[in-house]
């Protein structure tokens, strides 16, 4: 028979919001995908590359040129001192990359430290190896850990933590003094930690990203999954990379070689080639992303929602009580994109227990046409 994990899976919310938006002709400001085509000279690559490169199997870890040149791209943005060829395997997107960690590093009865909200497919890979979920709850607005927490959910049998930063639904980065904190619980309980950082590129407002590799005593206990997707704004691209010590990346290869094994090679050379020559990129979509970020919280507030603060990712948050809108999260939505055709995600799907019921996820990672006719919608929506 089937496995219950999976199974027994209900429907992605993100795919029910997403199908009610094109059966309903919505506005879907719900999914976390932009508008922006991605750098023309990265898109030029891969179709060069398509046309006149090699198409057959690249190597299983990845081309030689995309794995060093994403480790001088962690070098340069984010001072990590990474071996491209040895300590950087390359991925068919980011989820393969957790796939790979959680296959290759959870035995059963593996206890697994997760905070939520959390991306929703942690939860059944973790379970389907056999791993024991420890659930840490962050609480809106600030969404922050503190030292209580981590001890009730860290224990003798934890195995692995789960980190997203930036996070995904919240909006936040992680504070120095908070990974600092996490990373001594990691180091004092000997836990691996599989850092999920493929927004790492869109911290917003002159913030500065720091990831979890880079602090005491975790250069040999991080798995750092990152996202050329993310990074070039093609979500639909699926080149992640799983960065590692060689003692856990022998392990995590192993997994990913029979999981996918490869990549689209044109995609590899083509993310390879725009790591080096995309500094105007890399410098202007975030720039660009932060003033899609205030015209949408601007028009929200103008129409009387509460806007919660963005630091990062594609998304901010709406407090539907504080806004005046005796409502939960997801009557709200489903009532909005069926009578008001503006299509949004409740926070309370992100959440196994202790869910918040009153907040909303918007994606301002689009054109400001499509900006502006949202907030329109979502303000006809107040009303029930």
């Amino acid at each position: 028979m089937v496995h219950p994990v999976y199974a027994d899976l209900p429907t992605t919310i993100f795919e029910v919001m997403s199908g009610l938006a094109r059966d309903t002709g919505a506005i879907n400001l719900g999914q976390g995908f932009p508008d922006e085509p991605g750098p023309l000279g990265v898109r030029e690559k891969a179709a060069w590359e398509a046309v006149h490169g090699y198409n057959q199997y690249p190597p299983m870890r990845g081309l030689p040129e995309l794995r060093e040149a994403a480790a001088r791209h962690y070098a340069k943005f984010q001072g990590l001192d990474l071996d491209g060829l040895g300590e950087v395997t390359v991925t068919s997107g980011a989820t393969e990359a957790l796939a790979a960690a959680f296959l290759s590093l959870i035995s059963p009865g593996d206890e697994v430290v997760l905070f939520q909200p959390l991306y929703d497919a942690y939860l059944p890979m973790v379970r389907r190896c056999g791993g024991v979920p420890r659930l840490a709850t962050l609480q809106p607005p600030h969404f922050r850990i503190d030292r209580a927490m981590l001890e009730a959910v860290f224990s003798p049998r934890t195995k692995l933590v789960v980190l997203n930063n930036p996070v995904n639904p919240a909006a936040t980065l992680w504070a120095d003094e908070d990974l600092a904190l996490l990373a001594q619980f990691c180091v004092a309980h000997d836990a691996i930690a599989v850092c999920d950082e493929v927004w790492e590129q869109i911290a917003l407002d002159g913030r500065v990203f720091r990831p979890l590799m880079g602090f005491p005593g975790m250069r040999e206990r991080t798995v750092k999954i990152g996202s050329a997707g993310k990074m070039f704004a093609m979500t639909g691209w699926k080149v992640g990379f799983l960065c590692a010590a060689p003692r856990l990346m022998k392990a995590l290869a192993g997994a990913h070689q029979f999981l996918t094994f490869t990549t689209p090679p044109n995609l590899q050379a083509a993310v390879a080639w725009g790591l080096d020559n995309s500094a105007e990129w890399f410098e202007r979509m975030p720039r660009d992303l932060q003033r899609s970020r205030d015209r949408l919280a601007d028009g929200l507030a103008a129409a009387g929602f509460t806007v919660l603060p963005a630091a990062g990712t594609y998304f901010l948050n709406v407090d539907l009580a504080a806004s005046g809108i005796d409502e939960r999260d997801a009557d709200f939505c489903l009532r909005a994109v069926r009578e008001h055709g503006i299509a949004a995600i409740p926070i309370s799907a992100f959440y196994e227990t202790d869910a918040p019921t009153n907040l909303i996820r918007l994606c301002f990672a689009k054109r400001d046409d499509t900006l502006d006719a949202g907030v329109e919608r979502l303000a006809r929506a107040r009303i029930p």
